[in-house]
């Protein structure tokens, strides 16, 4: 596929890369949670989990905010892992009134092994491809993280 540098073929290279992020997050996920026979836990709740552990113990408000979920969702997300030993709720320091979220050892001990799974399915995925290939992803690797910077809106 010839990709113009000049913007005019954005929007099909847009819907491409839109088309491809959802189907290509889904299958990591499946082939890294059955490598290692990890539980499966929804797509919504690992966000909530890796916003955790970026951040810490953050209040349902501010895990909402940051990726975009309604309160009712954040709430019913925090409940369901809970109870599934995901994570833990503290009164807020500094303000009796709230709560924090953050995570417990299991969660952090299931992204661990999901990361050294996923890095695994990756490399080795990636070492049936071409050296073009593979130095292609290494180069969009940076920009990927910049676009989702930019819709962000950071």
């Amino acid at each position: 596929m010839d990709e113009r540098a000049d913007g005019s073929d954005l929007p099909r290279v847009a819907r491409r890369l839109s088309a491809e992020i959802g189907p290509f997050r889904r299958v990591l996920l499946t082939t890294a949670r059955s490598s290692v026979d990890l539980p499966d836990i929804p797509d919504a709740q690992i966000e909530v989990l890796r916003r955790l552990d970026e951040d810490g113990w953050s209040s349902p408000t501010a895990i909402g905010r940051a990726l975009g979920l309604a309160r009712s969702t954040v709430s019913n997300l925090v409940q369901a892992m809970e109870r599934d030993g995901l994570v833990e709720r503290r009164l807020a320091r500094g303000d009796g009134r709230s709560t924090e979220v953050g995570l417990t050892t299991l969660a952090r001990e299931r992204l661990a092994v999901y990361d050294a799974s996923a890095e695994r399915v990756l490399v080795t995925a990636m070492s049936a491809l071409s050296e073009d290939d593979r130095r292609a992803l290494a180069r969009a690797v940076p920009a990927l993280a910049r676009l989702r910077e930019q819709l962000d809106g950071d």
